[in-house]
């Protein structure tokens, strides 16, 4: 059935909603830590950096990719693990038994996506693009997470008077890997947490929760 005819605004409001969120707390992680940036500078007698060299930093670029690589990670590996794991009981989960609609093949019909019509390889990478997607990104994201702790790091080791090190050997070092798994095991948990308060929690009008009068032992949404 095709979309109501609706204003661009109303038909995209979720997309917009979280977008405009992200928008702003990047623009309020910027500013205070641009400011706290700055504080570092000036207790160890250095210029003050303006926001946009700010934007350039390791402190900037740490901070912001840590937080992608790990809401893409946890992403990643809940559409890939809801393929093939089962919970009782939460909305999150296919049911247990016998095969639901995303589990059947693409038919090739007119109102198709252009890769389920053209078939081929194209359709192949097109059933696994989602997931492959957030992998991508994780990657991405680890990458430049890396390449900022890496660089926030040498910048006080140079402020101290020690040794720098090079992006291979940081790799090795506890400090990167503290900073994702501090990361990691937030989003883990918050994902255990609305799997598992799904299936005793209701909230009406949502789709990622059972009908209100559903029973608790009832598994998909």
């Amino acid at each position: 059935m095709r979309s109501l005819n609706k204003s661009f605004i109303y038909n995209n409001s979720l997309t917009i909603a979280f977008l405009l969120l992200a928008v702003l707390a990047i623009g309020g992680q910027t500013v205070t830590g641009w400011v706290q940036y700055n504080e570092f500078l000036k207790d160890h007698n250095k210029t003050a950096a303006s926001l946009i060299a700010y934007l350039s930093t390791g402190h900037f670029l740490q901070a912001t990719f840590e937080n992608w690589e790990s809401e893409f990670f946890q992403m990643a590996l809940f559409v890939w693990f809801t393929v093939f794991l089962r919970q009782k009981g939460s909305s999150e989960s296919k049911q247990l038994t016998g095969k639901e609609e995303v589990d059947k093949q693409p038919k090739n019909h007119p109102d198709a996506p252009w890769p389920v019509r053209k078939g081929g390889w194209i359709l192949k990478l097109y059933k696994h693009s989602l997931s492959l997607s957030l992998v991508l990104l994780f990657l991405i994201s680890f990458v430049l997470h890396w390449y900022g702790s890496n660089k926030d790091f040498n910048e006080i080791q140079r402020t101290e008077g020690k040794a720098a090190e090079s992006m291979l050997s940081y790799l090795s070092n506890s400090r990167l890997w503290f900073e994702s798994f501090q990361n990691w095991q937030s989003e883990f948990l918050s994902v255990f947490a609305i799997i598992f308060l799904s299936i005793y929690l209701r909230e009406i009008g949502s789709p990622q929760s059972k009908p209100v009068d559903a029973p608790h032992f009832e598994t998909g949404e």
